[in-house]
């Protein structure tokens, strides 16, 4: 399975950085915002870009390890949350309503039956993973199908018109396989990788550690090839992620990248097809202990730090409003020839 992601195209760049220049405003002032201002034309090819119809996937799924007490909620948390999402009341509800961002649950793999519901997209490849305790998560085809079904959804999306997408996940235990892929591909020690998830305490944090290295040891034949990690320790929320992350890049959409488990899933992406990262856009530092890890592996750069360690989504969903206040500016904010205001020493530039 290949999916091949091109570079987003560079040609607009002196154009879009003359036009951010020249904006009423002294050169470099709105920081961050430029550089995403830049971001967005050049993803979208525009001048003038639009980030119409933005939507957010939550993926769910359930992991086999989490069985043998990696995390402090039992799995039937899982799907019990994905019922939440569905009756409006989680997190990411709250967040998406109030920015105006459409909300769809997949489930990729949870071990519950939830029949046909409005709103949710079954997707499901087993209900659960085997236990990366015991040999690989996922075989190599229920990778490459959890991945093209996630890249099917959000090609659906993007014939839709959507323009803007970000993942979510919810899966207890996927911390514990994020840790695993980040350590895998992120080049950081295990313990580096390793945090608290959904609240362990200090006990709890030393036995999740110990059982992943004995994960990382039952592995002996192990590479870094980011599919193979993938489906030694990966949940089929995250390979589905990973796959609509490529798709979203595929089909020139922004990609809103949120916390641990979606960086896991970018990284296994970006990994994989380098270009990616041209089209995501990393929305916070998590409090989660190997987030840093990996936004130093892929050089990012977090729009805001708010200490989260929720998932769902959540960040993306904050992060968005700057995502269009980035974009509003670029198409909204007066120059100084059409303000007529006088720019004293000459046209500013912006800073690279």
């Amino acid at each position: 399975m290949e999916f091949h992601v091109p570079p987003a195209d560079r040609g607009l760049d002196a154009e879009l950085r003359r036009k951010i220049d020249q904006k009423t405003k002294p050169p470099g002032s709105l920081g961050r915002l430029e550089e995403l201002a830049l971001q967005i034309g050049r993803v979208r090819g525009a001048l003038t870009p639009s980030l119409n119809r933005p939507h957010l996937v939550v993926f769910a799924g359930d992991h086999g390890a989490a069985q043998h007490g990696i995390s402090a909620y039992p799995q039937e948390v899982t799907w019990q949350m994905v019922e939440n999402f569905l009756a409006g009341g989680a997190a990411i509800n709250v967040f998406a309503r109030a920015n105006g961002l459409a909300l769809t649950v997949v489930d990729a793999g949870v071990a519950h039956d939830f029949g046909k519901r409005e709103g949710l997209i079954d997707a499901k490849i087993a209900p659960g993973t085997a236990s990366y305790l015991d040999g690989a998560a996922m075989t190599a085809e229920q990778c490459a199908m959890a991945m093209e079904r996630g890249a099917a959804i959000v090609a659906g999306l993007a014939a839709q018109g959507c323009e803007v997408v970000g993942c979510g996940e919810m899966g207890i235990g996927n911390t514990a396989a994020a840790a695993l892929i980040t350590h895998c591909l992120g080049g950081a020690p295990l313990a580096a990788c390793v945090g608290r998830g959904t609240g362990l305490d200090d006990a709890g944090l030393a036995r999740k550690t110990a059982l992943l290295q004995q994960a990382l040891d039952a592995w002996p034949e192990r590479n870094n090839e980011p599919l193979a990690v993938l489906a030694r320790f990966g949940g089929f929320e995250i390979a589905m992620m990973a796959g609509a992350m490529l798709a979203a890049a595929r089909n020139r959409m922004l990609v809103l990248v949120d916390g641990f488990i979606c960086g896991a899933a970018a990284l296994v992406a970006a990994r994989h097809a380098p270009a990616f990262l041209d089209y995501a856009v990393f929305c916070h530092a998590s409090a989660e202990a190997g987030h840093r890890v990996q936004l130093d592996a892929l050089a990012a750069r977090p729009l805001v730090t708010l200490d989260l360690r929720l998932g769902e989504g959540t960040g993306a969903a904050l992060a968005w409003p700057l995502v269009r206040a980035a974009c509003a500016f670029l198409n909204e904010m007066a120059s100084f020839e059409s303000a007529g205001v006088s720019t004293q020493a000459g046209a500013p530039t912006m800073r690279r």
